[in-house]
């Protein structure tokens, strides 16, 4: 899932596996395909052991590689914190609204999240994010040090 919240839009890729030269395939499209002129992309992600920088090498000759990597502004989410991830906020949706019985056969299954996908995409249904910084301080108090004076 690849959403970009503020503009309504996102993108499924329905892919058998979800390895580190997985992930750096769909960095790889993103980049190219819907952002080939940006400068600088910042990129939320959670600490997936398969988000690795370093499988772009591995598809892309190291110039390419180095191109596209100096493009991307990285940002974590905390971890345990997928909540704050925007396109889990959307997996989730997808899961209710569209793959929410089961389904067995591949295909099936891309048809229909390209239909969802393209509805929503049409809609430009926006994330509206309602998590405050005073929440934040609430809910996080464990991540953050003790001042004790």
């Amino acid at each position: 899932m690849v959403c970009e919240p503020l503009a309504g839009r996102r993108h499924v890729i329905v892919r058998d596996t979800h390895t580190r030269l997985d992930w750096a395939a769909v960095v790889i499209e993103v980049l190219n395909t819907y952002y080939p002129t940006a400068t600088k992309i910042t990129l939320v992600q959670d600490n997936l052991s398969a988000h690795q920088i370093s499988a772009l090498y591995e598809l892309l000759p190291p110039e390419q590689a180095r191109a596209l990597v100096e493009k991307l502004d990285i940002v974590f989410t905390p971890k345990h914190g997928s909540w704050l991830n925007m396109a889990e906020i959307e997996l989730s949706v997808l899961a209710r609204q569209c793959t929410n019985d089961r389904i067995a056969e591949k295909s099936v299954l891309v048809d229909k999240v390209q239909a969802w996908e393209k509805r929503r995409n049409s809609e430009q249904v926006k994330i509206v994010w309602q998590f405050t910084t005073a929440d934040a301080r609430i809910k996080l108090r464990h991540l953050y040090p003790t001042i004790v004076s």
